[in-house]
């Protein structure tokens, strides 16, 4: 959401009656100007509370957000637990997963061992045994196949407060609005573009004002991992026209890999290696394929303002292994050809 919409304008009938926050600066722009009628004290306490809170709500919606992204990470390890000490040392205002939050059935007895052990301080009405929760929810999960395979995936919709239908949902922190989708083959509402799923997608990424709009979910549409890849036809019917509709990036797991991939007109992230176990690639990969990486386990950083969303890759200890920074004005612009030079020692395979 732009702060435009939180803004009361003062109405004007003529030159020699202006109010004092006429905009006469563009839609974000005010300046006292004109004559006009010395107003009351309570009017004055009015305008000014309208000024101080058009403040506050510019900053809050244009300050820089950090997110920590975790994908595939549902077991109770030594990686998943440093996995998520890499995430919390961060310091993120919240955390997206890429699904597969509970291995290896989605079961009741498991999910707080899963998940509660190492993220209860983000996730709102917590009630589990690892300590206090969040006042207001900072965790965002979305549904993997494994979360899927207890009937109706009832632990995991039990366990979260969520919005919307709490299988798919939609929010805005900052600049940025995050869609969650359902993935799974066994979603109610469909996993095709032409689905209430994905006629609702279109619907909202239509209706969104926000600077940035990401979209997440557990089947990587387009992935070279050997296991579930593009090549195994597995996850095509999650390969929906995202760009023509309005997002700006895709995340995704399932494939227990890190890869950014070029195509479409915008970037697709698998983002897979949050702990449980690690994949191998194809031998080919797919087009558009920019950085794959499989060697260790880590997490992506999302740093957003209105300026730029900078997307980074972390191993497990904390070293940087792929950075991509997209900026408003250039965003048709910022996808760069395969085999362009990486930062930070990056390899294009690991």
């Amino acid at each position: 959401m732009t702060e435009k919409a939180a803004v009361v304008r003062g109405s004007s009938s003529g030159a020699g009656n202006r109010s004092p926050l006429d905009n006469q600066g563009g839609p974000n722009h005010w300046i006292l100007s004109g004559h006009w009628k010395s107003p009351s004290r309570s009017s004055l306490v009015i305008l000014w509370s309208l000024v101080v809170g058009h403040w506050l709500f510019s900053s809050a919606s244009s300050a820089p957000i950090t997110v920590g992204v975790i994908g595939d990470y549902g077991s109770d390890n030594i990686p998943t637990r440093q996995v998520a000490k890499l995430v919390k040392s961060w310091q993120p205002h919240f955390v997206l997963t890429l699904g597969d939050n509970n291995y290896p059935v989605g079961s009741a007895v498991t999910i707080d061992r899963h998940i509660g052990q190492f993220y209860h301080e983000f996730i709102g009405g917590y009630k589990g045994r690892y300590g206090a929760g969040a006042s207001t929810n900072r965790f965002f999960p979305c549904l993997g196949n494994h979360d899927w395979g207890t009937p109706n995936a009832q632990p995991y919709l039990d366990y979260f407060t969520l919005p919307g239908n709490e299988r798919y949902y939609t929010f805005t922190r900052g600049a940025v609005e995050f869609f969650c989708l359902d993935s799974d083959k066994n979603e109610p509402d469909g996993t095709s573009p032409e689905s209430p799923q994905g006629q609702w997608l279109q619907q909202q990424l239509t209706n969104s004002t926000a600077v940035w709009k990401v979209v997440y979910f557990h089947h990587a549409p387009l992935s070279s991992g050997a296991v579930h890849g593009t090549h195994t036809g597995e996850t095509l019917r999650m390969n929906w026209p995202f760009h023509q509709w309005g997002a700006d990036a895709v995340l995704a797991g399932h494939d227990h890999v890190y890869e950014r991939i070029h195509t479409n007109g915008i970037v697709y992230f698998v983002n897979g290696l949050g702990g449980d176990s690690k994949d191998k690639f194809h031998p080919t990969p797919v087009a558009g394929s920019v950085v794959r990486y499989s060697a260790d386990y880590g997490a992506m950083r999302i740093d957003a303002s209105t300026n730029y969303m900078l997307f980074r890759f972390f191993n497990r200890y904390g070293t940087q292994l792929d950075s991509l920074r997209l900026v408003p004005k250039a965003k048709a612009d910022t996808a760069p050809p395969a085999g362009t030079p990486l930062r930070q020692g990056a390899s294009t395979t690991r």
